[in-house]
């Protein structure tokens, strides 16, 4: 029983990256037919209605709690990694964009220092060098190219949900008694206002109501969105959150293989070396905290 349980919550995994990875070819079409802010907008404030619906049908609280942190978390979170990582698709590759915003992981890991009191020891500093080598591949400072801007942006988006991801940790050890699904409507509700009025007040042509725009609203609000949340919430409770986080490393590879195949954005060598270095410092990173939640929980996620 408990063996056909933990497949399920694997597959339910497999699935999320797939939607996740695939993300980022949806979002890079739906940047041809709509400006970055237009579709962030549209993507964002639907997605947060979506959410409300769930918590009103589920019966949950629908009230909004530690406003300011909500405030906050919606600035970083929804404008920060939605809104920049989406304009760095304007000019930048799906894959590489992928990449650069997974590296929330290993900023987590630097700003926990100061934030958390979390210190840097052992073998993070072996995921440290990895990624800022990596990360130095990808950007090849010697011969910058035109989507320089992008892969920063791409890069302040992972910062961004790094440090929305401190954020929320420090709320959860203050109000643990707060509903998780009502903790992340309200950020997305409010995060998607600033950039509704940056879509109203920035110049831009009018939206293209292609089919292809349309699915993919209909894909980033219903499968990466709502679908997504259900099967991440359903793995990570069957499963230890290390082993999940893990797991999802998946999603910016499929995003790299799905931008090549489809969108024939091909990763130079240098390129799929410094990708190959982000995502050996990610493993590492995932180890150890898959070690440390097992020497304090041998049995965290198996209940």
């Amino acid at each position: 029983m408990q063996k056909n349980i933990t497949v399920k919550a694997f597959v339910a995994l497999f699935l999320l990256t797939l939607i996740w990875g695939y993300n980022w070819v949806v979002m890079k079409l739906a940047v041809q037919y709509a400006s970055p802010f237009q579709f962030a907008a549209l993507r964002t404030f639907l997605g947060a209605a979506m959410l409300f619906i769930v918590l009103f049908l589920s019966k949950r609280p629908l009230a909004l709690k530690e406003f300011p942190t909500m405030l906050a978390l919606g600035l970083l979170q929804t404008c920060g990694f939605t809104g920049l990582l989406i304009w760095a698709l304007v000019s930048g590759g799906a894959g590489k964009t992928a990449v650069l915003s997974y590296t929330m992981p290993f900023w987590v890991m630097l700003f926990a220092w100061p934030m958390l009191g979390e210190k840097v020891q052992g073998w993070q500093w072996l995921a440290v060098a990895f990624a800022l080598f990596g990360i130095t591949l990808i950007f090849d400072p010697l011969h910058i190219k035109g989507d320089g801007m992008s892969m920063f942006m791409a890069l302040c988006s992972g910062i961004s949900w790094a440090v929305s991801a401190i954020v929320s940790k420090k709320l959860h050890k203050r109000r643990p008694d707060l509903d998780l699904l009502n903790i992340t409507a309200w950020p997305t509700l409010l995060g998607s206002l600033p950039i509704i009025v940056v879509a109203l007040i920035l110049p831009a042509p009018p939206i293209v109501w292609s089919q292809t725009f349309l699915l993919t609203i209909i894909y980033s609000i219903f499968l990466s969105g709502s679908l997504a949340w259900v099967l991440w919430m359903y793995a990570l409770q069957r499963l230890p959150a290390g082993v999940a986080s893990m797991a999802s490393m998946l999603a910016p590879v499929i995003g790299v293989v799905s931008a090549w195949l489809q969108l024939g954005e091909r990763p130079s060598h240098i390129e799929l070396i410094g990708m190959l270095f982000i995502a050996l410092a990610l493993v590492v990173i995932s180890a150890i905290t898959i070690r440390k939640h097992q020497s304090i929980d041998p049995a965290q996620g198996q209940e």
